[in-house]
């Protein structure tokens, strides 16, 4: 059982490694770190390569979770363990890449596809709540952050067990470190807002 979590471990890591937003601007000649507020992340993709290219770092960023679930659940289908773990390991990937030396995004589209496998009820409601927050604030680090903290509440409402609570938690703490910078601006008044209208930094 333990080789399973490990090669579950290394499976997810390497599959979330693979940063979406730094290949698109690698095919682009623009590293996305050092660009807008330097996350290779998609929000800060829309902002830099536009909302098309940034289409390409969504369904990279999804692709990897749902690999990463789904080698998880063949190597063990006796425990969902092993597949918290798969996508666990693959947002620590997306968040510290070892293709790029280990400078990466922050994991929340990436995270909410892992949740997704674990329970898309939880899922589609923190979605829910995030889309209204986005909406309401323009914030989009406050609506991913609200929804990581959210998590283990949810997951404790629906009863999910000691596996779920820790995969929840070490997420939710994650998510939150990799957003420091934001909970700075957003106190200073600073936090850039989501503005789908504006041209992309490289068209400017």
């Amino acid at each position: 059982m333990v080789l399973h979590y490990i090669f579950a471990g290394l499976i997810g890591y390497l599959l979330g490694s693979i940063n979406s937003a730094l290949i698109v601007g690698k095919f682009v000649g623009v590293d996305i770190r050092e660009h807008g507020s330097k996350n290779a992340g998609m929000t800060n993709a829309i902002r830099v390569f536009g909302k098309k290219k940034a289409l390409f770092v969504l369904l990279g960023d999804i692709l990897k979770g749902v690999l990463a679930c789904i080698a998880g659940t063949l190597i063990s289908r006796d425990t969902q363990g092993v597949m918290l773990f798969a996508g666990l390991a693959c947002v620590i990937g997306h968040n510290w890449p070892v293709y790029f030396n280990f400078k990466g995004g922050k994991g929340a589209l990436t995270s909410i596809t892992v949740l997704f496998f674990a329970d898309y009820r939880i899922a589609l409601i923190l979605i829910g709540l995030f889309i209204v927050i986005v909406a309401l604030t323009k914030y989009v680090s406050l609506g991913s952050m609200t929804g990581a903290i959210l998590l283990p509440v949810f997951g404790l409402l629906f009863f999910k067990g000691i596996e779920f609570f820790v995969f929840s938690m070490i997420l939710t703490v994650m998510l939150v470190w990799r957003h420091r910078t934001n909970i700075k601006r957003l106190l200073k008044g600073d936090e850039s807002k989501l503005n789908l209208k504006k041209k992309a930094q490289l068209e400017q």
